[in-house]
């Protein structure tokens, strides 16, 4: 699927929601539970095998390493959430400048 900018993804295997911040512009998969986030699921269906997992936590930014992708959590669920394969990892917060 080839992710825009805004786009509201949603699970199939559970109530995870993300918003794409930021889009690699080609076709990416963004996976959940091993079955693929769409904007539109159609009905409930099981996990894949092993993928319960570290869901993602409501606000926070996700990331994957080597992939310009980030993705803001506005749902948060309980299965593991992959692009291309790769689990997305929580984006650190930026250091404040330090003052003197």
């Amino acid at each position: 699927m080839k992710l825009r900018v805004g786009q509201t993804l949603k699970s199939a295997v559970d109530e995870t929601s993300v918003v794409v911040i930021k889009s690699p512009g080609g076709e990416t998969a963004v996976t959940c539970g091993g079955h693929e986030m769409t904007e539109q699921p159609g009905a409930p269906v099981p996990a894949a095998e092993g993928d319960a997992g570290p869901g993602l936590m409501l606000g926070k930014r996700y990331t994957v390493e080597g992939v310009e992708i980030e993705l803001l959590c506005s749902h948060g669920g309980r299965h593991a959430v992959a692009v291309d394969g790769a689990p997305v990892e929580q984006k650190s917060a930026k250091p404040l400048p330090a003052s003197d």
